[in-house]
């Protein structure tokens, strides 16, 4: 007769919920969930009091219910059961019909996605230097440039038999940016008496803006000048007091200094006696 040898080896033993307590809340049905709640391929759902992951107990068995879980993390000091523990769940689903319906409904979800579309701006066409400069150069500048295109373009100026520039082309038979150049020349032309005085207006504003910021700064200097002056004297008197009662100590057995230290006390009463008669005046 075989005898059977001795596993010295610990077993792991299956955890099974052993308790035959129901909860007193209604079963829960897995086809009244939403998909993306259930996962019947670990045996899982998402318990509607809490909100939170949790296995069910024996799923192929005739009465499964939930795990008795906690609604604090775990790890917890005195924590609280879930109500929603040892709740009946009736699974009328099998694995791949829950599955079909995950992927309907994420069909569904994508199908309701905006697809936006950005597009991308268009881009203008780039202005020409005339136009560039037009605004920020004045009359004498537009006409310099004219002037020295027209000297440079065989198509804008009429030249004599020895290529001498006599004039300028007529407007209509100049060049594209020959045409822009003159246009450029006779509009600031037009507007420089506009902006001659617009230019001596801001200037006079700008005068004015400081004559009256200078007035306003000596008026309220006034106001605070007599007692900025006062304070100043007092520290002065303070400080010259309080060095020529180190340099004569009334204490008999008090530190006597030395020649340096006598003259830079002696330098300083000056400055300070100094700055004494220029306030007092």
């Amino acid at each position: 007769m075989a005898t059977r040898t001795r596993d010295l080896t610990t077993q792991k033993r299956p955890r099974r919920i052993r308790s035959r307590a129901t909860s007193t809340l209604p079963p829960l049905i897995v086809s009244s969930l939403k998909p993306h709640e259930v996962d019947l391929t670990v045996s899982a759902l998402v318990c509607p009091t809490c909100r939170t992951w949790v296995p069910i107990s024996a799923p192929h068995s005739a009465r499964p219910k939930l795990v008795p879980h906690h609604t604090e993390k775990a790890g917890t000091e005195d924590p609280i059961r879930c109500p929603g523990s040892h709740r009946l769940v009736t699974i009328n689903l099998t694995p791949d019909q829950w599955f079909q319906r995950l992927e309907e409904g994420l069909t569904q979800t994508a199908s309701r996605r905006s697809t936006r579309v950005i597009r991308k701006p268009k881009t203008g066409a780039t202005p020409a230097v005339m136009q560039i400069v037009g605004g920020t150069i004045d009359d004498k500048t537009a006409r310099k440039l004219d002037e020295a295109h027209v000297r440079g373009c065989t198509v804008c100026s009429i030249k004599d038999d020895k290529g001498n520039v006599l004039r300028a082309a007529d407007l209509t038979s100049r060049c594209t940016d020959g045409r822009r150049l003159a246009q450029l020349a006779a509009h600031t032309k037009r507007l420089a008496p506009i902006r001659r005085k617009a230019q001596l207006d801001d200037e006079d504003w700008n005068d004015r803006r400081a004559w009256a910021l200078r007035l306003l700064h000596e008026q309220q200097w006034q106001n605070v000048s007599e007692s900025v002056t006062d304070a100043d004297l007092r520290r002065v008197r303070d400080t010259l007091a309080a060095l020529i009662q180190m340099l004569n100590p009334r204490k008999a057995d008090a530190p006597q200094l030395t020649d340096w230290e006598r003259a830079d006390l002696m330098s300083a009463i000056t400055l300070l006696a100094t700055q004494e008669e220029q306030l007092t005046r």
